[in-house]
């Protein structure tokens, strides 16, 4: 029977913040130099980073940047969220959609959904994750499927949504099952914070319930799906023991499934409609990063996703330690593309348009990426963590980010940033280590060119 205690010891993380506090300078640094060889750290090693004194920032924030550039190179893959209900019968202390407050609900329509979907295409988007609050009645499973196959059937141009990642609230393993029918990419569920106590004051209702949460991607891997993603709503406690126990959650996954987590995600809380608790843990920016940079170096693997929480520079900085994903011109309320905004679930602080986000991405030497690839071609679960691993993913990765940055320059773009990104192309082409897959890139570059689109490795 499953147990809380096999995914982690909240006794035994407590111990090992309070055993690392005064480490010193020589342990610290042995660990630095540990991280270099790319094979992750244990729980009392990530514990003794986490309380290490400002002095040893630097090192770590260079370390993290390294241990990114080595495994994921220098692309930066782009999603867009799309809101399609905020029912819910949840009441969480920090979130827009909780049931107290009262302000008109939306569901879309499948029609709506279309709309929708044609709106993020014509921004140039290939990936969607698909938010949803919790109601058993206004949106069942049944409902789920029916929009991500509507999304799918979507064309528009030479555009076309190619991957829908799933958040939903934690189900059981036969909803799980249909949502591997319907071939979702990754499925992300945040336990948002693993202290028990806290989790059950700040949640009412069917989430309240902590090992339903802690749980779920359990059931998800029962159920046949391979790529799931963490995370945590940092400001809910204590960033430290939190993140401790995300590392333990992903150790855990790994350890049993021999599939680690496919993201970390490590969104901050914002404000949002009707909420004004007032919370003691919040975390800075420059903890943020501190966050992004021993996650980095804790699980050199996974991947991690920043939104658009967060400031314009705070993000830019993010993607040097370790972020491999990002949000752009995200809309946190059902409908919230091209119309009037209904009720947010938060609020946003990066409000640049796709091609902003993307031109600033290019002045900052990073290759904008919008594939999907590996979903498509089966390198999921242990097949993905088998290159992803030895750091051999960005030898599919740079040839495909290029092709998919050509595909946007050619249909999306604005000059300014078609010409800068054609730059970053000849620039990463000529990286490409293989003779062959270079040349193979640079004819289907051309093939693009000629108007054929979804080319990959």
């Amino acid at each position: 029977m499953l147990k809380i205690s096999h995914i982690f010891d909240a006794d035994q993380i407590t111990r090992l913040l309070d055993s690392t506090r005064d480490s010193s300078r020589e342990k610290i640094e042995k660990i630095l130099q540990k991280t270099k060889k790319m094979k992750g750290l244990n729980l009392e090693e990530a514990a003794t980073l986490i309380n290490a004194d400002d002095s040893y920032t630097d090192a770590m924030f260079k370390t993290a940047g390294y241990i990114k550039s080595e495994i994921y190179g220098e692309r930066l893959v782009l999603f867009a969220p799309l809101y399609v209900s905020n029912y819910c019968v949840n009441d969480c202390d920090y979130c827009g959609f909780h049931a107290r407050n009262k302000e008109k609900r939306i569901k879309l329509s499948l029609k709506e959904v279309e709309e929708q979907t044609r709106i993020l295409i014509n921004m140039g988007h290939k990936r969607l994750l698909l938010e949803f609050g919790e109601h058993p009645k206004k949106c069942p499973i049944e409902y789920v499927i029916d929009v991500i196959k509507t999304i799918y059937n979507v064309k528009e141009g030479r555009g076309e949504i190619r991957r829908v990642n799933v958040n939903i609230a934690a189900t059981s393993a036969e909803d799980y099952k249909k949502l591997k029918a319907a071939e979702i990419g990754t499925y992300q569920l945040f336990q948002e914070t693993y202290h028990r106590k806290t989790y059950e004051e700040i949640h009412k209702g069917p989430k309240a319930n902590f090992e339903r949460q802690l749980f779920a991607h359990d059931r998800a891997f029962e159920a046949g799906i391979d790529d799931v993603g963490l995370g945590v709503l940092y400001g809910l406690y204590d960033w430290k023991f939190d993140t401790l126990a995300l590392l333990s959650h992903a150790f855990y996954l790994d350890n049993k499934y021999g599939v680690g987590p496919h993201t970390f995600s490590v969104p901050r809380l914002q404000s949002a409609p009707t909420v004004d608790k007032e919370w003691m843990y919040a975390v800075s920016e420059e903890e943020l990063l501190k966050i992004i940079a021993i996650l980095r170096m804790a699980v050199p693997y996974t991947g991690m996703i920043i939104s658009t929480r967060e400031r314009p520079e705070i993000r830019e900085k993010a993607f040097e330690l370790g972020i491999s994903q990002t949000s752009a011109a995200s809309q946190t309320s059902p409908g919230g593309y091209g119309k009037e905004k209904a009720l947010n679930q938060f609020m946003t602080s990066d409000e640049r348009s796709v091609d902003e986000v993307i031109e600033k991405i290019l002045d900052d030497g990073f290759l904008p990426s919008f594939c999907t690839a590996c979903y498509r071609l089966g390198r999921t679960g242990q097949d993905f963590m088998d290159i992803a691993k030895p750091g051999e993913i960005h030898n599919f990765c740079r040839p495909n980010a290029i092709l998919t940055l050509k595909e946007y320059l050619e249909d999306y773009a604005s000059k300014r940033s078609k010409a800068k990104g054609l730059e970053i192309i000849d620039k990463y082409v000529k990286q490409i280590p293989s003779e062959s897959i270079r040349n193979r890139t640079i004819n289907r570059l051309k093939l693009i060119e000629k108007g054929e689109r979804d080319l990959y490795f």
